[in-house]
Order: C-alpha cells, then sequence, then structure tokens
C-alpha cells in the first residue's frame, strides 16, 4: 500500500471520529439499544469465523473443540482465565492426541 492510500484511510478515519463526536446524542439514543449488542455480536462472529475456517475452506478441528470446552467454562460462570486456560489445555490436549 502507498503512503497517499495510508494517509487517506487515516484521514478518513479522523473524520468519521469527528462527525461522530459532533453529532453527539442526536443518532446515539435511538441507537443505543442496538449499539450495546454490537460489541458482543461482532466478537462472537470473528470467533466463529477463526474457529471453524482454514481460508476459503471450513474445517472443523481441535480448535472448534477449544471454543466449546470455553462455551461450557462461560456457561458454568467460571472466572475469565478459567476460560481461557480451559480452552487452550483442550485443544493442545485434542491436537497431542491426534
Amino acid at each position: 500500500m502507498s503512503w497517499g492510500g495510508i494517509l487517506v484511510l487515516s484521514a478518513g478515519a479522523y473524520l468519521f471520529k469527528l462527525v461522530g463526536l459532533s453529532a453527539g446524542e442526536r443518532f446515539s439514543r435511538p441507537l443505543a439499544p442496538v449499539a450495546s449488542l454490537l460489541p458482543a455480536a461482532l466478537f462472537s462472529a470473528l470467533l466463529v469465523m477463526m474457529s471453524v475456517t482454514d481460508g476459503t475452506s471450513l474445517t472443523v478441528d481441535a480448535r472448534l473443540f477449544g471454543v466449546a470446552v470455553g462455551a461450557v467454562a462461560v456457561w458454568r460462570r467460571a472466572p475469565f482465565v478459567i476460560v481461557v486456560l480451559a480452552a487452550m489445555a483442550a485443544t493442545a490436549a485434542l491436537r497431542l492426541v491426534t
């Protein structure tokens, strides 16, 4: 990518942020219920894409098992550190076995 493209994208990102700050409460109030759900939805979509795809193809492997173990740990209300460690251990164990 060229420096010109980087500068144009940076300026565009800055302008979007500036417009959001200057618009203030006029646009954020009607969208508040939906906007509060967006981070969780985006994170979930990213998690699914990273755990079941390999490039352009669908893959079912140890990563999906680790996500399932992490989901069970979250469901059982485990602390975040335990969730991450359980998912990592399950993924590593399955990769070691297969």
